[in-house]
């Protein structure tokens, strides 16, 4: 099993070069970014995580950009969004997005995907959120397309263009490793569909987690890759985690001032 983190890197607290060179030292295999474009003052969605919005939330910098930081500061480490709301981004400017990080990086960006909760935020981006989840799939075959065809086009309900040069292209063949987050009663039809692993979060909807991995790689007839985010600082998780057949494990890492960082993740790596 490989192990990284998940983390908010924000405006006050560790840099993201920083934080990739501490991770890479002490043998992390991946740091995968969370995003937030902006929160809506005036907020209705209950956050899946509690009563109070924790103030990461507000203060995150673009994944993408910080996670370019990362990639040029270190030489192996796997950078990756822990969810890019993919239903809040015009796909063409992701698909360029992510293959620039690829290339700068040398092949080791992941894309992990989700529709997002909070409906108010997505609103701010003209995204209706009854009809996220059709938005979500064409966006990530559009993204596909766009890193593997020459000359792209795609026609669907919500995505709609004719054929274009889109450059660069990823660097890893055929492109960038699509994670589906989620645990909802359909996350595996869009796993199987468009998807290249599943992604969900720790203790939301994992209850049965053992069993779902199993059903998911039993679906698909091979062993798709399973990376679970959000992870405790917990032995038993890590045990519960690899008992589960989960290939990958991000402890959360709070979001701290470079020294409360690296203290924090000398921790972390004792649970390696």
């Amino acid at each position: 099993m490989k192990f990284g983190v998940s983390t908010f890197v924000t405006d006050d607290g560790v840099a993201p070069g920083a934080l990739g060179r501490a991770l890479e030292e002490r043998g992390f295999g991946s740091v995968y970014l969370a995003e937030h474009t902006h929160i809506p003052v005036k907020r209705e969605s209950p956050w899946p995580g509690g009563a109070e919005l924790p103030r990461q939330y507000y203060r995150t910098l673009d994944p993408l950009v910080a996670l370019s930081a990362a990639a040029t500061a270190t030489e192996r480490l796997r950078v990756g969004t822990g969810i890019a709301l993919i239903v809040q981004r015009d796909p063409i400017l992701l698909a360029k997005e992510v293959a620039s990080l690829d290339l700068i990086s040398g092949g080791r960006a992941v894309l992990g995907v989700g529709a997002g909760w909070n409906r108010e935020e997505m609103r701010n981006h003209g995204t209706d959120p009854a009809t996220r989840m059709r938005l979500l799939r064409e966006r990530v075959l559009a993204v596909k397309e766009l890193w593997t065809k020459d000359e792209a086009e795609f026609h669907g309900e919500f995505v709609d263009f004719d054929p274009v040069f889109c450059y660069p292209k990823p660097v890893q063949d055929p492109h960038p490793p699509v994670m589906i987050g989620g645990a909802g009663p359909t996350t595996f039809d869009r796993v199987l569909e468009f998807g290249d692993g599943w992604m969900p979060i720790y203790g939301r909807g994992t209850d049965r987690l053992a069993a779902m991995v199993t059903e998911l790689r039993e679906r698909a007839g091979r062993r798709l890759p399973v990376t679970v985010f959000g992870v405790p600082r917990d032995p038993g998780a890590v045990e519960e985690l690899e008992a589960a057949g989960v290939d990958e494990l991000l402890f959360n890492l709070p979001t701290l001032p470079e020294d409360d960082t690296l203290r924090y993740l000398d921790r972390l790596a004792a649970l390696t």
